[in-house]
């Protein structure tokens, strides 16, 4: 089958259809009109399915359509890559009905999606020797030690309470510095060096290791932590280096081309999402939620929509440009997420702007998916194979 082809076409379509239904979902159980029956609490549900549902079938899709270029192996396809996909699926079906199985039952199903793929990703990592991305195996293994722990909070095992969610969003804030880091940067500058364009983003040096060293000691420490006051400082500061780092990476110069434009402007959500949750630590005016959706919804998910829209056209063999429903697409993620960190700000229109924002979300990974599906289950539009 065509769809098994390669990784990304499975897991690009799986995470944009998740991400449109999941929210459609929490937004009917928000309105009472629905109740799940799943173990999870209203809020955890939705806090999973975003990060072990969405997030990682994204992740999954990027992984094991980079994982060849890396290591020169073939990719992974077929019956393998249904595997992986069927374990997805089961995931998010044991986990919506888990109330009605037993807790080991749901657990064991929803875990087997994390644990394999990360089995896959440290098989052909190792095999090939490509030892430079062997943190990328770390990185997918903090996923499924999150799932785990938000699993069992759900089942009243004793774990510490919230630190599952918490790990959850680490992962992929830690991963964006380290795949953005080096893709936007050379993206940027081959498009730069196309046009004629002699001032290139600078090269990896101090700054750029100083960023990558500090980010996971704060967010990890939060997450293990997250009453310490200290670490309010340690995101701050990783927040600062991240704003300096991407500001060198010539963002501005590149937005005639929306691809690239989108990468520069997920990074920089990470600049008031790891800012605002450390003064969330030191200030109690500050709210958490805020800065949280900044890093969630901002950037995480717009991301991901970069990422799938530019690797989904360039691995269907078609030119690397934005249309215009790809525009509208980066317009609604970047709408989601403003009023999803409006929503943190503020008590009062809270709940319109939540809906607005679930509006907004739905219509971007709606509209990937109707757009970019069509190219997901379609041959490469140049002919070769």
């Amino acid at each position: 089958m065509l769809v098994l082809s390669a990784g990304f076409r499975p897991f690009f379509l799986a995470a944009s259809l998740w991400a449109a239904v999941a929210v459609a979902l929490w937004v009917a159980v928000l309105q009472g009109g629905i109740e799940l029956p799943t173990r999870f609490a209203p809020a955890a549900w939705h806090v999973h399915e975003m990060l072990f549902g969405f997030v990682l079938a994204g992740v999954a899709g990027f992984l094991l359509t980079a994982i060849p270029s890396w290591t020169g192996r073939r990719p992974v396809r077929g019956g393998r890559l249904a595997g992986l996909t069927l374990l997805w699926l089961l995931g998010r079906l044991a986990t919506l009905v888990s109330a009605l199985l037993p807790a080991w039952l749901a657990i064991a199903a929803d875990l087997s999606f994390p644990v394999a793929l990360a089995a896959v990703v440290a098989w052909e990592i190792v095999r090939a020797g490509n030892w430079r991305n062997l943190g990328v195996v770390a990185a997918v293994g903090l996923f499924g030690v999150a799932d785990l722990l938000m699993s069992l909070e759900a089942a009243d095992v004793t774990v510490p309470e919230g630190l599952g969610w918490r790990l959850g969003l680490a992962a992929p804030v830690i991963l964006i510095p380290v795949i953005a880091g080096r893709i936007t940067p050379a993206f940027t500058r081959n498009w730069l060096v196309s046009h004629g364009v002699r001032n290139l983003p600078a090269r990896s040096d101090w700054l750029d290791r100083a960023a990558l060293t500090v980010l996971p000691v704060a967010l990890l420490g939060w997450a293990v932590l997250p009453g310490l006051r200290p670490l309010g400082y340690l995101l701050i500061l990783a927040g600062l280096l991240h704003g300096l780092r991407l500001s060198r990476w010539r963002g501005l110069a590149s937005r005639p081309e929306k691809l690239l434009l989108v990468l520069h402007l997920a990074y920089a959500w990470l600049v008031p999402g790891l800012v605002g949750l450390g003064l969330s630590l030191l200030l109690p005016a500050v709210p958490m939620p805020a800065a949280l959706h900044a890093l969630a919804a901002g950037a995480v998910a717009t991301m991901i929509l970069g990422v799938m829209t530019r690797v989904t056209l360039g691995h269907t063999g078609r030119i690397l440009t934005a249309s215009n429903a790809t525009v509208a697409i980066y317009v609604l993620i970047t709408l989601a997420a403003l009023l999803r960190v409006a929503a943190g700000l503020t008590a009062t229109a809270r709940m319109p702007l939540l809906l607005l924002a679930a509006a907004a979300w739905i219509g971007a990974f709606g509209a990937f998916a109707i757009v970019y599906g069509r190219m997901l289950l379609a041959p490469r539009a140049d002919g070769r194979a």
